[in-house]
């Protein structure tokens, strides 16, 4: 294609010519009618856009230069970009991209300043809405051939003849639906183990029912490796269970049959053993288990890597079987034999020497605790975290002083203390060990430093002596229980309320103390800030105990994190108070009131709204069984954010209160008759223990003649 010169070009204009500017010659315009008018057609695509690129005229300081015109595009040279209008003169559409191009813009071409297509300068042809273009000769070109730089290009980097508007799209294939789509049978089986994993075992065996398929997969080892039937074991039939087991066996890892009394048939049915089936166990539980001894021991033997044990309550279990944990389970670490009537401290012995890491051993109720050679066994390994020794009537203060400091220790001439390294225990419960006095318990002070949960609940030989030597040297204790101690004082609370432990004490019973009051409690209830369960029933405490409480949970509460409008309050004190004598409504009602404080905001001093302090943590209580109606009622009210029907309630019930003792007060009423009859029932007893009795005559006072009655006393509790 021969390139387009600009002398083969003539633009015819009207007779009337733009003035000329001073900066060039005046130009004059070919007569109309000298002139070859060809209209080009109309081009789309490709061809309209190379129309647009027309050379234009060179700036008129070119001119003044001698500078000829240039004669389009070079072969060898480059193009300047001052000469190319990226716009037909003819659109209407055209967009002005300034006055001139900079020479940043333009690198590698001129960088004369030049007018361009979107801005004309004076005197230019194309400054003339009327101006028109008119190619001379008919076999003049129509389009310019652009540089390859400049041509467009596709996605690949390749030439294509058209723009992009008019280049076909590649079309993409739609997605072809497979046929006989399974979309959960074609999922890989993990996928679906991972799935089902998410049920409950209730839901995994009722989709066990679905087909075969469903069934060998929901029995699948992979969800049964924690087995615990604590939940369902009365709703699960023996079949089914067995059938689990036997499937699931080993996979299980964790098994829990407690109460499991349906498998009492199925241990050992038809020649196959459910302990066959289960040889990785770790953590096992056969409590309340109506088991053989033979099943026990194939247990124990098929899995060397026990580490929870748990044969409570067994009659099956024995001396024998402590023999097999000795020998093949040396990696258990929490043991449970309470309540086993053939175990006695010679099986304990033999798990003692045979699994060093043994750190929760509870033997309620077996026999031959008085062995001291046993103790300082225990002693010398110093490993035991948790002793539970309740109702072990056969331990005495040399077995329990053996436990705690050994047989024959040194003493410290400056202390009087024996010289031993502190001992690990963590709880000691020796409940309703009735061998136990001052003497054993004062060897645990300054021994047991890590001590956090003790329970001494009727030792009736304990006195203050020992406690108040105890307390001070645990200073992380966080439950203490003195149940039925008769002999304990206020001293002993006291002693508590000063000790370190005050910190941490979350649970405290003192119930059927009857010789602990409020002198012991007050002190205690602003020293104990975390306190959580206070059990003191049956004891002589008053209602300033319960003021107390609730004055000391609303400080706390005031050093809580602010809630949102939609936490509720929560249970933070749990108090037990029912058969105090002294304790009244009048108590009872200083607790709702309380209660119902913490569903309400209350501003803080400052100004800002939104820093407002609210009490999350309510009390509790359990009180005297007339007035627990009201109370559980106005607490489920609070707990559900109910303030105004929890104040119509606390107020009601304190009208209620208030006109009963009025009615009690006055001359008439139930009240009123009530205490007549009790005032002349004790005159009657009065005047019957006199000599001689009354209407007698011989040494009675007044000469009546007495009432016949039934009794003596009439209606006692009246």
């Amino acid at each position: 294609m021969e390139p387009l010169s600009i002398d083969s070009i003539v633009i015819d204009t009207p007779l009337t010519t733009a003035p000329s500017s001073p900066a060039s010659p005046a130009r004059r315009s070919t007569p109309h009618s000298d002139a070859i008018t060809i209209v080009p057609p109309k081009m789309k695509g490709r061809q309209r856009l190379l129309q647009g690129l027309q050379r234009m005229s060179s700036s008129p300081s070119l001119a003044k230069m001698g500078r000829t015109p240039s004669s389009g595009y070079r072969s060898g040279g480059k193009a300047s970009m001052s000469c190319v209008s990226l716009s037909s003169g003819s659109s209407s559409y055209g967009h002005s991209y300034g006055s001139s191009y900079s020479s940043e813009m333009s690198a590698g071409y001129s960088t004369a300043p030049t007018s361009v297509a979107g801005s004309p300068g004076p005197g230019s042809p194309a400054g003339d809405e009327r101006a028109r273009f008119c190619l001379v000769g008919q076999n003049t070109p129509t389009s310019v051939a652009l540089p390859s730089d400049l041509r467009p290009m596709s996605r690949q980097g390749m030439d294509f003849e058209g723009d992009y508007f008019t280049a076909p799209m590649t079309q993409v294939k739609p997605l072809q639906r497979r046929e006989n789509f399974n979309f959960w049978g074609d999922m890989p089986a993990e996928i679906r183990i991972q799935i089902l994993q998410y049920l409950n075992p209730k839901q995994i065996v009722r989709c066990s029912s679905i087909s075969k398929s469903w069934q060998s997969m929901c029995f699948d080892g992979q969800l049964w490796s924690n087995l615990d039937t604590s939940e369902y074991y009365q709703d699960i039939s023996a079949s089914s269970l067995a059938y689990i087991i036997n499937s699931a066996g080993p996979f299980i890892r964790d098994l829990n049959l407690r109460g499991c009394v349906q498998l009492r048939e199925r241990w050992n049915n038809n020649g196959t053993a459910l302990a066959d089936a289960c040889r990785n166990l770790e953590n096992f539980s056969l409590e309340g288990c109506r088991i053989d001894r033979s099943s026990i021991h194939c247990f124990l033997v098929q899995n060397p890597r026990l580490i929870h044990i748990n044969l409570s309550g067994l009659a099956g279990a024995t001396n024998s079987a402590m023999k097999i944990i000795a020998q093949h389970c040396p990696r258990v670490e929490h043991l449970n034999i309470s309540w086993c009537n053939n175990i006695d401290t010679r099986g304990v012995r033999k798990v003692i020497e045979g699994c060093p890491n043994l750190k929760d051993l509870r033997a309620g109720e077996v026999r031959g605790w008085d062995d001291v050679d046993l103790m300082f066994e225990i002693f010398k390994r110093n490993t035991l975290e948790r002793l539970v020794l309740m109702h072990c009537d056969s331990l005495t203060d040399e077995s329990l002083a053996a436990l705690v400091v050994g047989v024959d220790p040194d003493i410290d001439i400056l202390t009087d203390r024996p010289l031993v390294s502190p001992r690990k225990l963590k709880h000691l419960d020796l409940t309703r060990s009735r061998g136990i006095t001052d003497t054993g318990i004062k060897a645990l002070a300054h021994n047991v430093p890590f001590m956090e949960g003790l329970r001494l609940s009727k030792c009736h030989s304990l006195t203050d002596d020992s406690l108040m030597e105890l307390l001070p040297t645990v200073p992380v204790l966080t439950h203490l229980d003195l149940e039925e101690l008769d002999a304990l004082t206020n001293a002993t609370l006291q002693s508590l309320s000063t000790s370190p432990c005050t910190a941490h004490l979350r649970h405290l019973s003192i119930s059927y103390c009857e010789n602990l009051g409020d002198a012991g409690m007050l002190p205690l209830l602003k020293a104990c800030s975390r306190i959580g369960s206070l059990d003191m029933d049956n004891t002589r405490v008053s209602d300033l105990v319960l003021i107390e409480a609730a004055a000391s949970l609303r400080t706390r509460n005031r050093a809580a994190r602010p809630l949102s409008g939609s936490e509720r309050p929560r249970v933070g004190l749990k108090i037990v108070a029912y058969d105090c004598a002294n304790v009244t409504w009048t108590g009872v009602r200083e607790i709702l009131s309380r209660n119902a404080e913490t569903a309400r905001s209350t501003p803080t001093s400052s100004s800002d709204p939104s820093e407002a302090t609210r009490y999350p943590e309510i009390i509790s209580l359990k009180c005297f069984y007339t007035y627990q109606p009201t109370v559980d009622e106005h607490t489920k009210r609070v707990l559900h954010g109910n303030v105004a029907a929890a104040n119509r309630l606390e107020r009601k019930w304190a009208e209620y209160m208030m006109a009963t003792e009025e009615a009690d007060a006055g001359g008439t009423g139930v009240g009123a008759r009530r205490r007549r009859r009790r005032a002349r029932e004790a005159r009657l007893l009065h005047e019957d223990e006199e000599d001689g009795g009354i209407g007698t005559g011989n040494g009675g006072t007044g000469g009546r003649r007495r009432r016949a009655r039934s009794g003596p006393g009439g209606c006692v509790i009246m």
